[in-house]
C-alpha cells in the first residue's frame, strides 16, 4: 500500500503547490499592473498546468517517458470526456452563448501537429522546437487579440471573471505573502511530481502494468484535478465561456508546452500503442466539441453522461 499512499501524497502536493504558484503569480502580475485579461489568458493556464509540466520533466529525466507522453496524451481526452463531462451533469452548460470557434481551431491543428510528430517515432529536439514555435504563434496571437480588446475601450477589470475561482486575488496583496506563495509553489512542484511519478512507476512494475498505462490514467486523471475544478466552479456559476475555454485552453498548452519542454531534457519514444489507439482516441474526443463549438448547442445533462460514459469505456479499454 506504500507506493499507493505515497502517489497519492505526491499528487495532493502538486495540487496544493501548483495552487500557491498561480496565486502567488497572479497577485504577483496584478501588483506590477499587468493587465488581468492577460493574466488569465497566460500565467493562470501555465500555473495550472504545472504539475504536468514537472510530471512530464520528471519522467524523462527518470527514463520512463511512457509516462510523460501518457500524462499529455490521457490528460487531454480526460479534459474533453469527463472534465466536461461531470460538471455538464451538475448544471446545464450554456456554451451555444460562446465564440471559441478560432481557440478551438488552434486546438485543432495542434492536435494534427502532434499526431504527425508522433508517427516519427520519436519526439526529438526538432519536434520539440516545434511544438514550442507553435506555441508561441498561439501565445502572441492572443496577446495581439487581448491588446486589441484593451484598446478598443475593454474595462480595465475585464477579464477578472476567470479568476472568480482564485481566492485572494488581490492587486494590494503584499510582497511578503506573495513570495511565500511562490515559494510554496517552486519547492512543492518538483517534490510533489517526483513522489508521484518514482512511486506510480513502482506501482506500475508491481502490477505488471506499463509506465505508458499509468500515464494514461492514474497520472492523467490525477493531474486533470485543477482543470475539473476550474470548469465545475464555471458550470456552476453559469461561465460556460470559462468552462470551454479553460479546456480548450489547457489541451493546447498540454501539446505543445509540455511535451515541447520536456524534449529539452531527453527523447521521448512513442509507444506503438499510442499511434494504433490513444493518439486517435485524443483526437476522436476533441472532435466531439464540434457541435458545441461551430453548431450552437448546449452540453446539457445527457451530452454529460454520454461524455463521461466513454471516458470509463476508453479507461477500461487501455486497463485491459
Amino acid at each position: 500500500m506504500t507506493p499507493w499512499l505515497f502517489a497519492a501524497l505526491g499528487l495532493v502536493i502538486l495540487l496544493l503547490a501548483g495552487d500557491a504558484l498561480v496565486r502567488g503569480a497572479v497577485n504577483l502580475s496584478l501588483r506590477l499592473g499587468v493587465p488581468a485579461l492577460i493574466v488569465s489568458l497566460t500565467i493562470v493556464a501555465f500555473g495550472t498546468s504545472a504539475p504536468e509540466l514537472l510530471i512530464s520533466i520528471k519522467a524523462v529525466t527518470d527514463h520512463a517517458p511512457g509516462i510523460a507522453l501518457g500524462n499529455v496524451v490521457g490528460s487531454n481526452t480526460a479534459n474533453i470526456l469527463i472534465v466536461l463531462g461531470l460538471p455538464a451533469i451538475m448544471a446545464h452548460m450554456h456554451t451555444s452563448e460562446c465564440d471559441t470557434r478560432k481557440s478551438y481551431v488552434f486546438m485543432l491543428v495542434s492536435s494534427v501537429l502532434f499526431i504527425a510528430l508522433a508517427f516519427l517515432g520519436t519526439f526529438t529536439l526538432l519536434s520539440g522546437i516545434v511544438l514550442l514555435a507553435a506555441l508561441a504563434l498561439v501565445l502572441w496571437d492572443q496577446m495581439r487579440e487581448a491588446l486589441n480588446h484593451r484598446r478598443n475601450g475593454a474595462r480595465e477589470n475585464e477579464g477578472l471573471d476567470v479568476l472568480d475561482g482564485l481566492d485572494e486575488a488581490d492587486p494590494d496583496m503584499p510582497f511578503w505573502r506573495i513570495g511565500i506563495y511562490l515559494a510554496l509553489g517552486l519547492i512543492g512542484l518538483p517534490l510533489g511530481a517526483n513522489l508521484l511519478v518514482e512511486n506510480a512507476s513502482v506501482i506500475a512494475r508491481t502490477y505488471g502494468v506499463s509506465d505508458t498505462v499509468i500515464g494514461l490514467t492514474l497520472v492523467a486523471l490525477g493531474t486533470s484535478l485543477p482543470e475539473l475544478a476550474t470548469t465545475v466552479m464555471a458550470a456552476l456559476r453559469r461561465q460556460a465561456d470559462v468552462a470551454l475555454g479553460n479546456v480548450i485552453g489547457s489541451n493546447m498548452f498540454n501539446l505543445l508546452a509540455i511535451i515541447g519542454v520536456a524534449t529539452l531534457f531527453g527523447p521521448i519514444p512513442v509507444d506503438p500503442e499510442f499511434l494504433r489507439f490513444d493518439l486517435w482516441v485524443m483526437l476522436g474526443a476533441s472532435l466531439l466539441l464540434v457541435p458545441f463549438v461551430f453548431f450552437g448547442r448546449d452540453i446539457n445533462r445527457m451530452w454529460g453522461i454520454a461524455l463521461s460514459m466513454l471516458y470509463v469505456i476508453y479507461v477500461g479499454a487501455v486497463l485491459i
